[in-house]
């Protein structure tokens, strides 16, 4: 898959190196451009066309929230995440209105934001890909499963964490080949003991598929697939 380009949106240069760090540990992203205002932003929209914009409301010369009926005209299938301290209901509504795919508020809390770049990684790679369009693909795609899932209020076992394997998922999900424990710690820095734990664990809620599989010199290894 190639990389999803990313515009950052933000006045204050040094929070928009802080969210570019921050995207950088994720090998999807590429940021190729970052922006000190609205008519910055225009500029490296249509000059970049990027996959992702990370959007402040609070600009110098407009508001972020006046920038999206110009931006939803002019990129329709662009993803935004707007990152702002700005808590107005109508700001809020008109983010809905307008598709924005999360809304953070500042401080923004390092985890959530793992999350919801995971998330949009994931519903990117679905809409790339040629999987079969179902109930399942539909239901992600709009956050219904996820919403479900949180519903049931199952906390996580002891030796797994959320982010971690969000990350996991999100490897198996781009390696639809089936993966080694070894080659998912490799992907996610961690070592095979620890993406086995996770890889077992996807598979024990059904979210992962195992098959042993028969190398060159006879060998079997187990690969994992995602579900």
């Amino acid at each position: 898959m190639s990389k999803i380009k990313v515009v950052i949106a933000e006045d204050d240069f040094r929070i928009a190196d802080i969210h570019e760090k921050f995207l950088m540990e994720f090998k999807e992203f590429e940021v190729v451009g970052k922006a000190l205002n609205g008519e910055e932003t225009l500029q490296l929209l249509k000059a970049k066309l990027p996959d992702l914009l990370l959007l402040d409301i609070y600009m110098p010369d407009m508001m972020g929230a006046d920038l999206l009926p110009i931006i939803r005209e002019g990129f329709p299938k662009m993803g935004i995440i707007m990152i702002t301290a700005a808590t107005d209901k109508e700001f809020i509504e008109k983010a809905l209105s307008y598709g924005v795919e999360s809304y953070l508020i500042k401080p923004v809390n390092r985890e959530r934001f793992e999350e919801v770049i995971l998330e949009f990684v994931k519903k990117h790679s679905l809409l790339m890909s040629n999987q079969e369009v179902n109930q399942t693909y539909i239901d992600f795609l709009f956050g219904k499963g996820k919403q479900e899932r949180k519903g049931h209020g199952l906390g996580l076992p002891k030796g797994i964490d959320e982010i971690t394997l969000g990350k996991v998922k999100a490897v198996l999900f781009e390696k639809r080949e089936g993966l080694s424990a070894e080659e998912v710690g490799k992907e996610i820095g961690a070592s095979r003991i620890t993406a086995r734990r996770y890889l077992e664990y996807l598979s024990s809620i059904n979210e992962a598929k195992t098959e042993v599989v028969y190398g060159i010199v006879g060998r079997p290894e187990r690969k994992y697939f995602y579900i």
